[in-house]
């Protein structure tokens, strides 16, 4: 069995035991793909760090996360611009919409957004959405900017059954976390519905940890607490949900 988990943030623990730990209990649990999306230029160093201690388990992203994206917000998208000449990265991300901190950057975020978007689009690259009170905005702006080189992951879905279907007719996979395994959020409701060929499997660690570990801090290695929410859901073997997620994952990464 392979699992694969598509946004982690376990480079926060860079160059610490707690990192090897996390890993080992990836390892221990068949968790052996890790991808790891960039927020800002301060970032971009741990995420590197981590991808060169664990170079067949960590794979980087790179992009400017909206909360992000504040007045030096061009300057940060120059810094990070600059890493992707000088790295090989798997995807643009994670960049988007959010509206639950603050609405009154939505013009810079958008427009940060566009610019991260050309990125993938000219290198090939899928991108990996954080979409927080913003899917109206977010289903607009790919609206005009859809063609045949936008693809990626919805980062985090939480949505409805009909914004999952729209998202899927855009072109997106449909990253699910912990959200899945509360009782109370409806999203076991939506990914009972949707085919296993569009969703990719997720942690967000260090947030949004899955029952049995709600409230404390996540890591990569409950990755197995949603794998299997989402076997029961669609009344298959956790093995099956591994083998069709992480073919899902190598066929939008390229890895």
């Amino acid at each position: 069995m392979l699992l694969t988990d598509t946004h982690t943030h376990i480079y926060y623990h860079a160059g610490s035991n707690t990192l090897q730990e996390h890993l080992q209990r990836c390892l221990d649990n068949h968790i052996e793909r890790l991808f790891l999306p960039n927020v800002n230029s301060a970032s971009i160093k741990p995420v590197f760090d981590t991808v060169a201690a664990y170079p067949a388990h960590c794979f980087p992203m790179l992009g400017l996360h909206p909360c992000d994206v504040k007045e030096n917000y061009m300057d940060e998208l120059n810094t990070i611009r600059k890493s992707l000449e000088n790295n090989q990265v798997y995807a643009i991300g994670e960049i988007g919409l959010d509206l639950y901190w603050d609405k009154s950057t939505l013009n810079i975020q958008k427009d940060a957004f566009r610019t991260q978007v050309k990125w993938a689009k000219e290198l090939n690259l899928p991108i990996d959405i954080h979409c927080r009170e913003a899917f109206t905005e977010l289903f607009e702006l790919l609206e005009e900017l859809k063609d045949d080189k936008l693809f990626g992951i919805l980062h985090c879905f939480t949505g409805t059954l009909e914004q999952a279907q729209q998202a899927i007719d855009l072109g997106f996979a449909l990253g699910i976390g912990g959200v899945v395994t509360f009782k109370k959020a409806g999203l076991d409701n939506v990914v009972k519905e949707i085919d296993l060929k569009h969703i990719v499997l997720e942690t967000d660690a260090p947030y949004l940890a899955p029952v049995p570990y709600r409230g404390k801090e996540n890591e990569s290695s409950y990755l197995i607490h949603i794998a299997q929410k989402v076997a029961d859901l669609h009344a298959m073997s956790i093995e099956q949900v591994a083998e069709i997620t992480t073919a899902n994952s190598k066929r939008i990464f390229g890895i």
